[in-house]
């Protein structure tokens, strides 16, 4: 399915449809503040088997996202965060951001393996946002790379849905996407460290 929906103002109806095809154990491909990432309800360990075989990944060493509504979200799956990382949250989320903080719990659970750190995204995209509103938890997301190493990010919706429409449930077209990925930061020892320079200015922030 190739489905439209405007990043300004999402169709309820529409949100409501990949909501229901996610609660059902689908795939879908969507777009963020970024690049396109292809993304499947948490709480599903055959869907969440899925996304990792379609990227080609092993579930316990695949560094997925947790893509979240708001910053409430992300203490469930987070061992307690210092008042200077809440700080810092609170002023670059929603942005183009992912922050790897150490596992609380419940995310080895979700994910059956041992894995100690999580990638927690807050993208500022109203389309991902709504869905992951609507489905009441995060979505676990990988993103979309090319076979093209000179074109690493897909950005056009429909190339994105010619490549992959016989292995998703659901491509969603929210325009073109970016082709620089987040910017991924380590908080795990109490300092900041950028592992990868992305998208965010993380020094606007500090």
């Amino acid at each position: 399915m190739f489905i439209k929906i405007y990043e300004e103002n999402p169709n309820p109806k529409s949100i409501s449809q990949v909501v229901d095809i996610l609660r059902k154990g689908g795939v879908i491909i969507y777009p963020t503040d970024t690049i396109y990432g292809i993304g499947c309800d948490i709480t599903n360990p055959k869907a969440i088997e899925r996304v990792c075989q379609i990227r080609g990944l092993k579930p316990e060493k695949a560094n997925l996202s947790f893509i979240c509504n708001d910053l409430t979200s992300i203490s469930l799956y987070t061992k307690p965060l210092d008042n200077t990382t809440f700080r810092l949250l609170k002023k670059s989320l929603p942005g183009p951001f992912t922050f790897i903080f150490n596992a609380s719990g419940q995310v080895p659970k979700l994910l059956s393996s041992k894995k100690k750190t999580v990638g927690i995204r807050v993208p500022n995209n109203n389309i991902a946002r709504e869905i992951v509103r609507e489905l009441g938890n995060p979505i676990v997301s990988a993103s979309i790379h090319d076979d093209d190493e000179l074109v690493e990010y897909s950005t056009d919706p429909e190339l994105i849905y010619e490549k992959y429409s016989e292995l998703v449930d659901v491509v969603i077209d929210g325009g073109y996407g970016e082709n620089t990925p987040s910017t991924v930061v380590d908080c795990t020892t109490g300092e900041f460290e950028i592992i990868r320079q992305g998208e965010g200015d993380l020094s606007l922030y500090i």
